[in-house]
């Protein structure tokens, strides 16, 4: 069964799938059918994927948004899913292979140029129900070039920080805590707290939080500004980085793409220096990425995913796109930055970990961006009652909805 979200988020979500429909690219004309793709690029990155989809010859319509959850859930429930969903995270796909609605992809794309972590499972789940098309790094801070930041944490006034976004504001304070937990106890207890194996009560989750929320209490006048901050910058501008007094973002290699022309002055290092309560040692590396799943039982989509999940197609997304590619067969992009970060994907001493909220069942990662907002409105209170409050969320989740495998590995 697929949970419900709260319901301003499911009116929000009907919605969004009215406004999107009809939205129509090149490639055949009305009397043909068209291969229905929903997915959380728009803007610019819209036009980007449309680009690559445009040279399969395969008639689509495209949709996006950046409230993928609410809009699928609602698609699915009124009975007219899209052929192909592409989401930033298995932890819902998982719902919706419990359900019986995803359709195999055996035979659409090479597994093995797809290696760890970016096939996780589920017991008594098929393993070939989503595949990767774009991967990010995290556990990383952008600064400007030529300002590199000293080997220490850094306090709350040199930040750039924005909670707010389109669709589930609170996940980029998440990612903070994700990285504490990462860097400070290690991948083994990160991967058994992010499939609900470690309780959120538990030390390493709490200290994690309360060191995240100290910084926080450092200034509550500039968190309270983070928390209406959009995590892109004002719009038509430079991202935080080049757009306000900051010098550094935690922000996934995404960030870039908020630059605009200031993306070629951003500089990057490891993460684990400069977080509040270190430095610490580089444990591991925090990654996320965008999978998609068949829900249609045509020919063409299953004929679509084989192009977008080919090296091939990998490696037009990653020329036109501007992004990273999770196939390892797939050639690192020129340019310093680029390389460095490939170089990071690809580093068998350090394990990746896949975004611990992009694992958890959708109720769960609600859970925990309400806390994260909630902490950073009101920093000076105790965690302990918002982590309780989240476990009871995760108690409460269906025994029949299995919980993910294999989110932390090393590269092939």
């Amino acid at each position: 069964m697929i949970w419900p979200p709260r319901p301003l988020l499911l009116v929000l979500g009907l919605l969004l799938t009215a406004a999107g429909c009809g939205l129509a690219a090149p490639g055949g004309s009305d009397a043909e059918p068209r291969v229905t793709i929903l997915g959380p690029w728009t803007d610019g990155q819209e036009q980007r994927f449309k680009d690559v989809l445009d040279g399969f010859g395969i008639p689509y319509t495209y949709q996006g948004t950046a409230a993928t959850r609410e809009v699928l859930l609602a698609e699915v429930q009124a009975g007219n899913p899209p052929d192909i969903a592409i989401l930033p995270g298995v932890g819902e796909l998982v719902e919706y292979a419990a359900d019986k609605r995803l359709r195999s992809l055996k035979g659409l794309y090479e597994s093995e140029e797809y290696g760890n972590p970016w096939q996780p499972g589920a017991k008594d789940i098929a393993d070939d129900l989503w595949v990767p098309l774009k991967a990010d790094l995290k556990s990383i801070v952008w600064y400007r070039k030529g300002e590199a930041p000293q080997p220490r944490p850094a306090p709350l006034g040199a930040w750039c920080m924005g909670m707010a976004d389109d669709g589930s504001s609170g996940w980029p304070g998440s990612d903070w805590i994700e990285d504490l937990i990462l860097q400070r106890a290690g991948p083994v207890l990160y991967a058994r707290w992010a499939t609900g194996d470690l309780d959120w009560t538990a030390d390493p989750v709490a200290e994690a939080w309360t060191t995240w929320a100290g910084l926080l209490a450092q200034d509550p006048e500039a968190a309270e500004r983070a928390l209406l901050a959009d995590h892109r910058g004002p719009y038509g501008g430079h991202g935080l980085l080049f757009g306000g007094g900051c010098a550094l973002e935690h922000q996934g290699s995404f960030a870039r793409a908020f630059y605009g022309d200031d993306g070629e002055k951003a500089a990057f290092t490891d993460s684990s220096r400069l977080l509040p309560g270190g430095p610490y040692t580089v444990k591991a590396h925090e990654v996320s990425a965008d999978f998609a799943a068949l829900f249609g039982r045509g020919s063409a989509a299953r004929e679509l995913i084989r192009h977008l999940a080919s090296r091939e197609g990998q490696e037009d997304w990653g020329r036109k796109g501007g992004v990273f590619s999770p196939n390892a067969g797939v050639p690192a992009k020129p340019g310093a930055v680029d390389k460095e970060i490939s170089r990071r994907f690809t580093d068998q001493r350090v394990p990746l970990c896949l975004d611990a909220s992009d694992v958890m069942p959708a109720a769960v990662r609600d859970a925990f961006y309400e806390a994260v907002l909630l902490t950073v409105a009101h920093p000076g209170d105790p965690v302990r009652g918002r982590l309780e409050g989240i476990q009871k969320v995760q108690d409460a989740q269906p025994d029949n909805i299995p919980r993910l495998t294999g989110v932390c590995g090393r590269p092939q």
